[in-house]
């Protein structure tokens, strides 16, 4: 009976092992924030960002001498602060954009600029070998996401170079990973403008195609999109082959298991990523508990303990039984 009992208070358990160690990233999450990082070219980029930050601009013309105002679109608008806590925090604009953007009004060609991609600059670089910019490049090409290519999809409309920072790779907390990398799916996924831009298709509400999912919430927290949807390449460290929603995992096993196929990426060590498995302990899941792949200690001992005491009371009373007898 205290057996039943203890495990109809296991999703309790889950649950909060999963809040309290959301709580705590979110917390270092704030503290790292608020590490300041001061650019060489802060100044040099501060005529960018007086714009560019803002949703309406101001500026003279030199021609009339007037002033003039108007609105920024929202794809231009960049965060100040999230470009300093990016990977690319130690540039300059005008390294990657035309010198010629320092002249207000912007000119109407440079709407056509040519711009950079990932292989650019770190393809085949050894400098950046770890990263494996090639192999991703592979896989990408094997994705649903290469085919809209044609409509102008990038690298960039996942991982915008103005604010994208490594977390899969740097983080030891998997809650962290798992929100980043969210985030970054429901940019689009859940964004009926930005979707419509790349799809023929009616956004499907996100919720609602997942009806079939148990407990949404909770696996929105704890798994990434990219362990179903996608299919992991044998040396990089994040997925970037996606596949269509018909070919994306459903099965519960795949992840409820001994060897969870789905997370193999996301449960690896960072350290031991090399391994062909996925370290899957205490350490490595850093406090979410998915039931298969891990154990609940404490109930695990409790268990044995309660068992090992039935056993002892039973063997007395057989005893005492014998010796009356």
């Amino acid at each position: 009976m205290i057996l039943l009992k203890l495990r109809s208070l296991l999703p309790v358990f889950f649950l909060l092992s999963v809040s309290s160690s959301y709580g705590s990233v979110k917390e270092n999450v704030l503290l790292q924030d608020t590490i300041s990082y001061v650019s060489p070219f802060a100044e040099t980029n501060k005529g960018c960002f007086k714009c560019h930050s803002l949703k309406r601009f101001e500026y003279t013309d030199e021609v009339s001498g007037r002033q003039k105002r108007g609105l920024m679109l929202p794809r231009m608008i960049l965060g100040k602060q999230q470009f300093y806590k990016s990977n690319h925090k130690s540039f300059s604009c005008t390294d990657c954009h035309s010198h010629d953007f320092a002249i207000y009004p912007h000119p109407e060609e440079l709407k056509s600029e040519l711009h950079f991609y990932c292989l650019d600059c770190h393809g085949g670089d050894p400098a950046y070998a770890k990263f494996k910019f090639e192999e991703i490049e592979y896989e990408y090409r094997k994705s649903v996401h290469y085919g809209l290519e044609e409509k102008g999809f990038t690298c960039w409309n996942c991982h915008d170079p103005h604010s994208y920072r490594i977390v899969a790779r740097n983080s030891k907390s998997l809650t962290e990973i798992v929100a980043y990398d969210n985030s970054i799916c429901m940019n689009c996924h859940s964004n009926k403008k930005t979707f419509e831009l790349f799809s023929d298709h009616n956004m499907v509400n996100f919720k609602r195609i997942h009806k079939w999912l148990p407990r949404q919430k909770v696996h929105f927290k704890s798994v990434r999109c990219i362990e179903c949807h996608g299919t992991l390449g044998k040396n990089i460290l994040v997925p970037h082959y996606i596949v269509s929603s018909d070919n994306a995992v459903r099965e519960c096993m795949e992840c409820h298991s001994d060897k969870p196929v789905a997370m193999s990426s996301l449960l690896r060590n960072n350290s031991n990523f090399e391994s062909a498995e996925p370290l899957i302990d205490e350490a490595g899941l850093s406090g979410i508990k998915i039931i298969g792949p891990n154990r609940y200690r404490l109930i695990d001992d409790l268990s044995l303990k309660i068992f090992t005491a039935l056993l002892a009371i039973i063997g007395i009373h057989i005893l005492i039984r014998i010796i009356k007898k």
